[in-house]
């Protein structure tokens, strides 16, 4: 275990900025903390804790994307998870939260007394040796997005998304069993899944090289044919889709769909 007199390492993730500012001000306040830094949003905090150790994440829970109970879930996978602390306007959450296995549940605003008693008590549970493979493990953690179908959440995997679609702040992911929208600007997800295959065509469509079964032309311009349908390429990303398209072929890691 962890003795009082080491110092933490905290994420603290809130999509409110005014929120984020209050509760990071507290936080550096504190002296049981070595080191802050925030996140505006859940999928920026997953690119962080890819490249750096956290001792706690505090999260807020109703953000775009991936929500706060969704992250906690995926960070609760790993080998060695950073404490989970909810931070939070709303109360109704609070049995998810501690069935998650979350170290506790703040209410805003937060006062500093109580924040201080949630990080003496993060402090005296961490354990004194982190796991090395954390940034590993996470850092795959997208390949399946959940999706609310029916008040049930499906879980979308990466390989079986053929093109996505951008609609507003949502995504729509075709895949061969239908097609399902997610929020998520189309940015942010190509972001995280450039280094899975997938490129930008077009500034509404992200595609799945390996879903790409030839190239057409017609009047209207270049499209990427899939099984489920023709994805516009613009002129600016002709060479570049080619140019993929022939490494793919050559490297064969990429099967057909």
């Amino acid at each position: 275990m962890r003795t009082t007199s080491r110092r933490l390492r905290v994420l603290a993730v809130d999509d409110l900025p005014s929120a984020l500012d209050d509760l990071c001000r507290l936080l550096r306040e504190s002296p049981m903390i070595e080191n802050v830094t925030a996140a505006g949003d859940p999928l920026t905090a997953l690119k962080l804790i890819q490249n750096e150790r956290y001792d706690a994440v505090l999260l807020d829970i109703s953000m775009p994307g991936l929500d706060g109970l969704e992250l906690a879930n995926l960070l609760a996978k790993l080998g060695d998870p950073p404490a989970i602390v909810f931070v939070t306007a709303h109360d109704r959450h609070a049995v998810a939260a501690f069935g998650i296995g979350a170290a506790d549940y703040l209410l805003k605003p937060v006062r500093a007394e109580r924040l201080s008693a949630t990080l003496a008590r993060v402090l005296k549970f961490l354990p004194e040796e982190p796991d090395a493979t954390r940034g590993a493990a996470i850092a795959d953690v997208l390949a399946a997005l959940p999706v609310d179908s029916g008040g049930r959440t499906v879980y979308v995997r990466r390989s079986e998304v053929h093109f996505v679609e951008a609609q507003g702040d949502y995504v729509k992911l075709h895949t061969a069993g239908g097609v399902h929208l997610y929020r998520m600007p189309i940015s942010r997800l190509e972001e995280y899944w450039e280094a899975a295959g997938f490129l930008r065509t077009h500034r509404g469509y992200l595609v799945a090289l390996g879903a790409i079964r030839e190239l057409r032309t017609d009047s209207s311009g270049l499209f990427a044919h899939t099984a489920l349908g023709d994805v516009p390429v613009s002129r600016r990303m002709a060479r570049e889709l080619r140019e993929r398209l022939l490494d793919v072929a050559r490297s064969s890691e990429t099967g057909p769909r």
